[in-house]
Formats: structure tokens, sequence, C-alpha cells
């Protein structure tokens, strides 16, 4: 994908099981007790990175995937493998990751801190903020839970560490800032994902899934694209926000999915103000409430009369809540960041004159 002459890299990184780096193997392996620095000339800074490597190494896993191969015609090819990051959750075995890293796996395998391997089954997915939970069978003191922090606190500037199996290199510890917040990045199903981070802490194919973290060794992201002409690190890096994560993964957990909320509109022209309603769910809520698709109307053309639609009566949606929309995306986003149940107000223009119309939203159908 082309970003302004650059291109939008996902970080899973395929086929690293042929590259002679994905050999490498740290020794000792991570899992063992931490090492202690007692006697060493450490600087206040690298007394943070000890502290913050020996926290969180044990909470992150390396993730490695099979597939079979696909070309244009639908030909299979040969097996393909890739490799990603991801955190323990809890110690029932719970990992996060990325969705793109499991994308049209058949076999997913987790390698822990301490060398051991185990099959993993996904357990949900979020295709819409690139998140998926897998669950290996683990003894529970085997497994070490990230601790979680809160992204809404973070500020241009402050410092982080990105965590995570680079081209397979296991456990590797980058540092960095955060260059910037509130970016946006399309996934995966072409949804946009809003208030992600940027930081210019080396991330490469490998990183998606692993955490980014605070100086307190807390996760605030989870590192899943970079911007780069070749592919690997240029010092644009994106993570998901921890809080996007945090607020989805027990549904994931207990429902395969996310449970979001729908406002029964099916399908929408974008127009320079806003966005005009193309079609209703038949008795969902829009409809219930009043809004209005195309109307249906009588043409006469050479003295045969027949229905056609009349899409300049459609209410043209201008504001979700009070937040003004110009895509649908915009308007999809504003409304699952409510629950089934819960109101929102339209703000509508109808044959010229605005109006509001307040839905009560459902459980989105699918």
């Amino acid at each position: 994908m082309h970003v302004r002459g650059t291109h939008l890299v996902f970080l899973s990184a395929a086929a690293l099981a042929t590259c002679a780096l994905a050999q490498v193997r740290l020794a000792p392996p991570g899992g063992g007790e931490p090492a202690r620095a007692d006697g060493l000339d450490l600087s206040p800074e690298e007394v943070v990175n000890v502290r913050i490597y020996q926290q969180a190494n044990r909470s992150v896993v390396n993730i490695t995937t099979r597939s079979v191969q696909v070309d244009d015609f639908l030909a299979l090819g040969g097996p393909r493998e890739g490799s990603g990051s991801g955190v323990v959750l809890d110690q029932k075995g719970h990992v996060l990751t990325n969705y793109h890293v499991l994308e049209d796996a058949r076999q997913t395998v987790v390698t822990l801190s301490d060398g051991t391997t185990w099959e993993a089954r996904l357990v949900g997915s979020d295709p819409n903020n690139d998140l998926a939970v897998l669950r290996v069978s683990v003894p529970a003191n085997q497994l070490h839970p990230i601790a979680w922090g809160d992204s809404s606190r973070l500020l241009v500037g402050l410092r982080v560490f990105a965590l995570g199996n680079p081209f397979g290199l296991e456990r590797t510890l980058t540092t960095g800032i955060i260059s910037s917040l509130n970016r946006s990045l399309r996934s995966e199903n072409n949804r946009m994902i809003r208030g992600v981070i940027q930081t210019d802490a080396a991330i490469n194919p490998g990183n998606s899934g692993g955490p980014l973290l605070n100086r307190k060794g807390q996760m605030v992201g989870i590192t899943t694209a970079i911007v780069g002409r070749s592919g690997q690190h240029s010092g644009v890096g994106l993570a998901i926000p921890a809080n996007t994560a945090r607020r989805v993964v027990d549904e994931l957990i207990q429902f395969g999915r996310v449970i979001r909320a729908d406002c029964g509109i099916f399908a929408v022209y974008e127009a320079d103000r806003g966005l005009l309603i193309a079609r209703l769910a038949p008795d969902g809520p829009a409809e219930r409430a009043g809004l209005r698709g195309p109307q249906r109307v009588l043409i006469r053309r050479g003295g045969v009369a027949f229905q056609g639609l009349d899409r300049s009566r459609a209410d043209l949606v201008t504001a979700v809540d009070g937040h003004p929309v110009r895509t649908l995306d915009e308007m999809l986003t504003e409304v699952e960041k409510k629950k089934p149940g819960d109101k929102v107000t339209f703000r509508v223009i109808r044959e010229g004159e605005p109006m509001e119309v307040a839905v009560e939203l459902e459980q989105a159908r699918n």
C-alpha cells in the first residue's frame, strides 16, 4: 500500500524460516531469572532500560504461522511461513496479537520466553482494529501477563520501548519517543483505525503484535505497521493504542468477536455536505426512528408509468452526536463508540430543512 510515495508495511514477516537471521537465538534464553546489575556502573537511563526489559520480557511471545500459498489463479502452492509477536494477557493462556499476523493461518505456534513451543488456537478477532486473541494450553506458572498502561495519557516526546521479534530475532528491545498521536491507519478490511500512535522506536517485520511500553514497563500500544520505502525501519512506526485493545479483548475472549452497535443504515452516498442515505435495513433502528432513504415515486415516460427512486428526498446525514461526518467510516466510528441499546442523535437535512432524529442502536447483525 502506497502512502505518499512510501509503503505502509504490516509487520508480520513472511517466510522468515528461510532467512539465516531467523536461526539466531539469544543466549541464554530470556525466560530465566532476571540478570543482576549489582556493581555495574549504569547510568539512570540504562537502569530504566534494563528494568523495563527484565519486567516485560517474559510477557512477550514469538508467533509462527503456517498457511498455504495461493496464486492469482487460485492454484495452491507450497506452505508459507510467517512470524510475528504477541503479549500474554493472563494466566489462562490468552495472547494478544495483530489480526494480520494470523490472517489465513492454518497452524499457529507460540514460543514462550522460556523457549517452549505450544500450538495455539484462535479465540477471537477484530479486523476493524487489527487485533486478535489466541489461546495456548500452558501451565499458569509459565505465563507472565503484561501490565496494562493508559494510552490516553501519552504525550508527544515521551520515551517508549518496543519489544518483539524483528526478523525472528527473539526478545529484541528498542527505544524511542512518541513522535505523534492520533494518526489514522487503514486496516486489512478497509476500515480506518483512529488514534494510532506514531513512534521512532526501531520496529521491523516480526515486531507486529508486540508491546509498545512506557517507562513503567506498562503496555501502551501494540506495534502494527511501519512506513518506509524498503519495508524496514525508517523512523516511522505505528501502534494500536492499548486502550483500544483493552476495550475489546474481553468480548473477543467471551464471544469471539466484538459486539458492536448498529444504526441500521446499510449504504450511503458521499456528498459535499454529508452522507446521503442510500439504503436502510428493513425495520432497522434508523427506519424505526423515522430516518429516510430514497423515496419511491411514480415516473411517467412516453405514456408509460413505472415506479422509481428519488434520491433527492433521502435524508442527508451531517453529524452524529454532534460530530460532523463526511465518510461512511466516520459515521460508523461514532456509532460504534456506543453499545446496543444506547441512543444517538443524527443531524440530517431533509428536503432542505435541518432536523435531529434520535436512533436507538441495536446489536450488529453480523
